[in-house]
């Protein structure tokens, strides 16, 4: 088949977990011998890519703004994908996340059976409850949701929760696949050790894009509590950037600013990643949005115990070996820190792969071919 990815920003990247999606997904379908492309954003200062791992890439202009970036592009690949669809050059256009959906209805009519083009929608969380969105752009985000919900031939969904929101608001049906997760790759603490000085079991772990619905002001309150109370000598490493949040991750960098028991890396990949899921004593998400995180699956895979807010698409993915606390709460997160830095626990011996790529993939495939 012949397939085109849109909605993602940039690939290859960490961005967020569309990104790692996108990517892992696309690489396996090309293995199976299928042809996809991808769609990346025109970005400054970032080198423009025409393959990678077997895919075409194609970059879309945008303008790189927050207010812009999304929809400009969205609209400029929607008219590429028009165009292809109209020229039976492509069998599935798979659309990633609501935004990118508000030009669904410049597809042709009927795409499905008169051309052939199948239009998929990965639904990765409901963008428009996301606290980094003002008005307008939440306006845009919900007809994007509700376009799709038209338009799209099929819908996934990576939680139950989602599921049972399209069949409970739109009374439509949608097929529940979640993210997957690579095997882990154990390392131990040395290159985290000669750039930050951590071992193994001493910090606390929070992986994910600097957003507001992420609850990172949460953790980082909760965090100066604990280090008051108990004394603590473990770190709390934040590792992320700020993805279209500049004003609350500027906010953040102030309120740990000259706080040595803090550690900000930015973004991380590769060996640091690896080896920061490795030696971590404790991973936190006190996210209140989530589709289903990717950092929470990777943290799980490499046995971290994990505090977890209690929304659905986090209580949905964790074990009982894990902690929940009650979602922006801070003295409930809180406690549970406090409650697990006592218990002194053995880590990384849990390792929990719920789904991998593979499975992803093969019902991927069978949603495209339905």
């Amino acid at each position: 088949m012949k397939i085109v990815m849109i909605g993602h920003k940039y690939v290859p990247s960490r961005e967020g977990g569309v990104e790692v999606v996108v990517e892992n997904l696309s690489a396996l379908l090309v293995e199976k011998g299928h042809e996809v492309t991808l769609f990346n954003r025109k970005r400054k200062r970032y080198p423009t890519f025409t393959q990678h791992k077997g895919c075409k890439i194609e970059t879309v202009f945008t303008v790189n703004k927050k207010s812009l970036d999304a929809i400009v592009y969205a609209f400029f690949a929607t008219l590429k994908v028009r165009k292809l669809i109209k020229k039976r050059k492509v069998d599935v256009v798979h659309f990633h996340a609501e935004g990118p959906c508000f030009f669904l209805n410049l597809l042709p009519k009927n795409h499905k059976e008169k051309y052939g083009a199948k239009v998929v929608v990965t639904i990765h969380g409901l963008d428009w409850q996301r606290g980094k969105w003002g008005g307008f752009a939440r306006k845009i985000l919900k007809v994007g949701e509700k376009r799709a919900v038209k338009y799209a031939d099929e819908i996934i969904v990576l939680s139950e929760n989602n599921r049972k929101y399209f069949l409970e608001t739109y009374n439509r049906e949608t097929q529940y696949i979640p993210n997957g997760v690579d095997l882990p790759n154990m390392l131990p603490a040395k290159l985290i050790k000669e750039k930050y000085g951590l071992v193994k079991d001493s910090y606390i772990l929070f992986l994910a894009r600097m957003v507001p619905e992420k609850g990172l002001h949460y953790l980082v309150d909760a965090w100066k509590k604990v280090v008051e109370k108990t004394g603590t000598d473990k770190k709390l490493v934040i590792a992320g950037g700020a993805s279209n949040s500049r004003e609350y991750f500027e906010k953040i960098y102030e309120s740990v600013r000259g706080d040595d028991t803090v550690i900000m890396t930015g973004y991380i990949q590769g060996q640091e990643l690896q080896e920061m899921y490795s030696n971590a004593y404790l991973y936190v998400l006190p996210s209140d949005i989530e589709g289903m995180a990717m950092s929470l699956l990777e943290a799980l895979s490499y046995g971290n115990v994990c505090l977890v807010s209690d929304i659905p698409e986090n209580t949905e993915v964790i074990n009982a070996g894990n902690f929940v606390f009650k979602h922006g709460n801070t003295d409930d997160l809180y406690e549970q820190i406090e409650k697990i830095l006592r218990l002194n626990l053995s880590t990384h011996v849990n390792s929990v792969v719920s789904y991998t790529w593979q499975e992803v993939t093969e019902q991927t495939l069978e949603t495209y071919k339905r």
